[in-house]
């Protein structure tokens, strides 16, 4: 590359869909003659791509626009122009009131709108750009492939978004206001990009989704027909050099007898499931306009583990939701030391601007918010540290994705997620290695290598049940 090129800086907030959005956003400015840089202070360009769920996101926007302002004053003393774009969720919820409290951006733009984003900067060189709109042309029909350059980067494991936006409308939720109603990319697409990654050395894929598990993409035949997810799945598990499959974020209503029936009879599919819950309470369910029960989220989980006994279960909670008791607290913890979850990700509930749960009465107080987070949260590690030391001992393929902190360790990933660190060349970086696990931490896992060479996945003919082991550890 020629040091005439444009620099690209951006800083990307919150979710994996927004890591994948990124990397799409990278690919429709390399066009324009711009290259990522990991340093702002030479960036000409500065992209915030944002999230919306968290509290007091869209402040925290703000003060980091302040910052990047600094950056820009100081370039601009040397002659060189800096331009700062807002994308992502925040730029969708806030649109004209982002230029109105920071004059000094000069593009705004929603998700749904990154297929723009050349046309969009051409006009902002005039004026201030603000396009939250909801396109009716799809964005992925007109962003180009990712380049080579930056999928070899990024190593042999990536995330491709094949589903956006969300109809269930829970009530705390901003989402269905942010990405917009359910849309699905064609089967043919996904294939696509999949085969690209491939050729790229990547081996592992994860699909993305706010709610994944309702994907139904139009089949290849370019007919009527749609497929659902299992669908797509069996399809990505016939190319070449694709060995591992996850996906994310799921919705219990959805997971349907096909997807189920994948987790036994694929072996790509990792025997790992992100299904979030929220609460533990029918009360508090209903509330959050969930559409399922505490005893039919229960029933789902027997079922996919009838069909994948050693299946390892992530999961998501909100504690403090507007009402919560301690009776409907109580019923959450129950669920799970029931579920026994591998690991899981709890949040104390923060109203969100324009959803129903930010009116509701009876937010619970802060205090109580925070006392019922650290006891949820001292249950769940009880539970990942259990599962943990569940696997020493066995042996299982990791696929090594990075060098370790120490010379000469590699890390990677286990079928369940966890990270391994194993002592290892960098030869085998992208490799699926066999290694027998050592010892457990808390957060991760310590192994050997067994043997010399690649293996395939399958190898834990075992297929002990952590899940149950890590359930008897807390009950």
């Amino acid at each position: 590359m020629t040091a005439s090129r444009k620099k690209l800086f951006v800083k990307t907030f919150g979710c994996q869909m927004n890591v994948y959005d990124s990397g799409r956003m990278i690919d429709a400015l390399a066009g324009e003659g711009f290259e990522s840089t990991d340093s702002i202070d030479e960036a000409d360009l500065v992209i915030l791509n944002t999230c919306h769920i968290r509290e007091k996101a869209a402040e925290k926007v703000y003060s980091e626009i302040g910052r990047i302002r600094a950056v820009k004053e100081a370039r601009a003393q040397s002659g060189k122009d800096t331009m700062i774009g807002v994308a992502g969720c925040v730029a969708q919820a806030e649109g004209e009131e982002i230029v109105r409290r920071a004059p000094v951006v000069d593009m705004v733009v929603g998700p749904q709108s990154y297929h723009r984003l050349p046309e969009l900067l051409a006009q902002a060189r005039d004026r201030a750009v603000v396009e939250t709109e909801f396109p009716v042309e799809d964005k992925f029909d007109h962003l180009p492939a990712a380049t080579g350059t930056r999928l070899r980067m990024g190593g042999p494991t990536a995330f491709l978004t094949i589903q956006e936006g969300c109809d269930k409308f829970c009530t705390f939720c901003v989402v269905p206001y942010t990405r917009g109603a359910e849309v699905s990319r064609p089967v043919g697409a996904i294939l696509e990009e999949a085969r690209h990654l491939a050729g790229a050395g990547v081996r592992e894929i994860t699909l993305l989704g706010q709610n994944v598990n309702a994907y139904h993409g139009a089949d290849r035949d370019g007919g009527l027909r749609t497929v659902g997810l299992a669908g797509l799945i069996e399809a990505l598990s016939r190319i070449d050099g694709i060995e591992r499959i996850r996906y994310t974020t799921s919705h219990p209503r959805d997971m349907d007898d096909d997807l189920i029936a994948a987790h036994r009879d694929i072996p790509q599919l990792m025997p790992y499931l992100h299904l979030p819950v929220q609460s533990g309470s029918d009360r508090i369910l209903a509330a959050m306009n969930r559409k399922h029960r505490r005893d039919e989220y229960i029933a789902l989980i027997e079922r996919i583990r009838a069909v994948r006994p050693d299946i390892a279960m992530s999961g998501d909670f909100i504690v403090g939701f507007p009402g919560e008791t301690d009776a409907d607290f109580a019923d959450t913890m129950d669920l799970v030391r029931r579920v026994a979850y591998a690991q899981a990700y709890s949040f104390k509930y923060s109203p969100r601007p324009g959803t129903p749960a930010a009116a509701m009465d009876d937010q619970v107080p802060e205090p109580v918010m925070k006392e019922r987070l650290a006891a949820l949260q001292a249950l769940i590690d009880q539970g990942q540290k259990a599962f943990n030391a569940a696997m020493v001992g066995r042996t299982i393929p990791v696929l090594f994705e990075k060098p370790g902190r120490k010379p000469g360790q590699l890390v990677g990933r286990s079928p369940y997620l966890q990270p391994v660190n194993v002592d290892a060349p960098e030869s085998l970086r992208g490799q699926i290695v066999e290694v027998r696990v050592t010892s457990a931490g808390p957060n991760s896992l310590f192994a050997e290598r067994v043997g010399g060479g690649t293996q395939s996945e399958g190898t834990d003919s075992g297929r002990t049940d952590s899940g149950r082991a890590a359930m008897e550890a807390v009950s």
